[in-house]
């Protein structure tokens, strides 16, 4: 008879629907500002990603999280133990703080995106603006200790824009968030670039050893940031004295621009991407 009842409370336990997983919760909070980012799963498999956003106790946003990014697939961007993806920060130092949500595309050197949240008071809401931050990710610092927060990052469109990945130099890039939109400030702070550039420098005369196999990477990061200092003559005249001693190669061969060649296609890169003055 024991067995029997075991038996039968066995089979009824297994014939109830499985659990839910259990949602992971993160929560920042500001005076009166409390963000909560919720979902559910492990890496890489998440789901339920949902933002609520609320000010003095009233709910003003509460969505499922979306993005233009992720497709079908999109992570936290932070899943340690003690990490967190969501944050509360003065982006603009106006007073009035933006909630900022770290999240992950997967794939192969791709992508960290960061989506801001700005209030409205016309609507009572918020209103969400992405930018994808490629592989180089960024990260949030108070450069100039005033309050205003900068987003320090690379340009993730030279990865594989003259060589392979590995051998793609991304020189420095520094955004700030105002009015709804990220503006780009790098030449702002001439001394990193300074710093970013000699780096860069750096590397390309250390390929000497290895005969300049895959250069133009580099060098190409190291020709933005001199633009960005405003060195363009400079810059050009060592570009096309490497292109006359043979220094100037890429790996993949003829199916790049190697020499002269590549300091054209440097050139008209540079232009379209802002940093010809």
């Amino acid at each position: 008879m024991r067995r029997a009842l075991i038996t039968a409370f066995v089979l009824a336990v297994s014939a109830l629907p499985a659990s839910p997983a259990l949602a992971t919760t993160q929560t920042a909070g500001a005076g009166p500002v409390t963000a909560t980012f919720t979902f559910s799963g492990h890496y890489p498999n998440y789901s339920g990603l949902r933002l609520r956003i609320s000010q003095s106790g009233s709910v003003l946003y509460d969505h499922p999280v979306r993005s233009k990014t992720c497709g079908k697939y999109c992570a936290p961007g932070a899943t340690g133990p003690r990490a967190s993806s969501v944050h509360i920060l003065d982006l603009a130092g106006t007073g009035q703080p933006n909630v900022v949500l770290d999240l992950y595309s997967g794939g192969a050197h791709c992508c960290s995106i960061e989506q801001v949240f700005t209030f409205d008071p016309a609507t009572m809401t918020y209103a969400a603006t992405e930018r994808n931050f490629g592989d180089p990710g960024a990260r949030i610092e108070d450069l100039s200790h005033d309050g205003h927060k900068e987003f320090v990052t690379a340009d993730d469109s030279f990865a594989y824009a003259f060589t392979d990945f590995a051998a793609s130099g991304l020189p420095l890039q520094i955004l700030t968030f105002s009015g709804g939109r990220f503006h780009d400030v790098t030449a702002a702070y001439p001394g990193l670039v300074r710093t970013d550039a000699a780096d860069w420098l750096r590397t390309f005369t250390h390929m000497a050893r290895q005969h300049y196999a895959d250069s133009v990477g580099v060098i190409a990061a190291w020709a933005a940031d001199e633009y960005r200092l405003g060195r363009s003559a400079a810059a050009n005249r060592f570009l096309a004295a490497q292109a006359r001693a043979g220094h100037l190669k890429s790996a993949l061969g003829r199916s790049e621009p190697q020499g002269q060649r590549f300091v054209a296609a440097l050139k008209a890169f540079l232009r379209r991407h802002g940093y010809t003055p």
